[in-house]
């Protein structure tokens, strides 16, 4: 997959709300004027000490949005309607994480925000899940400022607490993740 570090030329499929894909648009405009497209979010669960733990992510401070906000383990949009987009999203947990894992899809939901910087999120997001063996992550630091496994338990006490430290569609697909997965 080509690495686009500063946004241009990328596209994101608009779907209507039933997610059919009707037209490509550029990532930054989709975002600017609040087009509903089509995304994934990654969830990336192992055990550890008999407790199941998930993947995070602080989202890099260069990041067109949310940079320096924690959220599930990768996020991104499919480039192609025409194409897998489980291959591709684990294509983009490695390009992203560093780490090879097969994804299962377990559920999608359709969320809005306005972001901190006025962009808009207006995504059909498509929860997909994975388990990891190891400990060992290369992110790439284009993408992430840092990460940690942290055990479900904390994750839901911190939501909490500290909600605005979290991307505004974290939440929504931690429940998902979750309740069909563990």
């Amino acid at each position: 997959m080509k690495k686009n570090k500063d946004n241009k030329n990328q596209k994101v499929i608009l779907v209507n709300p039933f997610d059919k894909a009707i037209a490509m648009e550029d990532k930054l405009l989709a975002h600017q004027f609040g087009m509903l497209h089509r995304a994934f979010s990654i969830f990336i669960f192992r055990k550890k000490n008999k407790k199941i733990q998930l993947l995070l992510q602080q989202r890099s401070k260069k990041k067109y949005h949310g940079g320096g906000l924690w959220t599930n383990t990768c996020c991104s949009h499919p480039d192609s309607p025409h194409k897998n987009m489980i291959i591709f999203a684990e294509k983009r947990l490695k390009e992203e994480m560093g780490i090879s894992v097969k994804l299962k899809e377990k559920g999608i939901f359709h969320y809005v925000a306005k972001m901190k910087n006025g962009l808009y999120e207006n995504e059909i997001d498509h929860v997909l899940v994975g388990y990891f063996e190891g400990d060992r992550v290369l992110p790439n630091s284009n993408e992430v400022e840092n990460y940690k496994w942290q055990d479900i338990s904390k994750i839901k006490r911190d939501l909490t607490l500290r909600p605005n430290q979290y991307t505004p569609w974290f939440k929504k697909a931690l429940k998902i993740a979750i309740a069909r997965t563990l």
